[in-house]
């Protein structure tokens, strides 16, 4: 295999391997039975005038599985902290207790656990979508290689096998972080 189609599948490779990270940390945002540090990563707090993500304003304790103890840093903060998690979309009302703010999760409701089902499909087609636009920009590069006559035909053949096996491999791996993620939220 020549330098040139090496390159692009190694490029194509990495650009797969990064897209199926970002789908599983996009799962990880999506909220399960229990609470966790990257349920909070979206928020961000109005502070001085500039929207500042709440991991950098407080900390985040998890005393019990649906519990969530914020404690700013700054309590001058402590009203747009509070503001900015009634206003996310966790469906919460912290309780204020001058130090810190109490977050209970509510139970996920059966039809609630289904918009995340669903929320978690989108997010991996997305994904899909973004490792099969890998495979068309790499399958281009090798199909100019082959009409420019810098690589042979059959070169160009084995390369776009190949290619077609780590597509179809970054897909299968989003899927399994997809069935992992559906499991997690149909239990109850």
């Amino acid at each position: 295999m020549s330098d040139d189609t090496a390159s692009i599948l190694k490029d194509a490779k990495g650009k797969m391997s990064k897209t199926v990270d970002v789908t599983k940390d996009e799962f990880t945002s999506i909220r399960t039975g229990r609470a966790n540090a990257a349920m909070f990563q979206g928020i961000t707090v109005e502070y001085y005038g500039a929207p500042t993500p709440l991991n950098q304003l407080a900390s985040l304790q998890f005393p019990e599985a649906r519990t969530v103890i914020v404690t700013p840093y700054d309590k001058s903060a402590t009203t747009g902290v509070e503001t900015a998690l009634r206003e996310s979309d966790l469906g919460v009302n912290p309780t204020n207790n001058g130090d810190n703010l109490r977050v209970v999760l509510p139970a996920l409701t059966e039809e609630r656990r289904k918009e995340y089902v669903k929320l978690a499909k989108t997010k991996a087609e997305d994904g899909r979508v973004a490792v099969r636009g890998s495979r068309g920009n790499a399958k281009k590069a090798i199909e100019k290689l082959v009409k420019d006559k810098e690589i042979g035909e059959d070169e160009g053949t084995r390369a776009e096998k190949e290619l077609e096996n780590l597509t179809k491999s970054f897909i299968e791996q989003i899927d399994e972080a997809f069935g992992l993620k559906e499991t997690e939220l149909e239990t109850i």
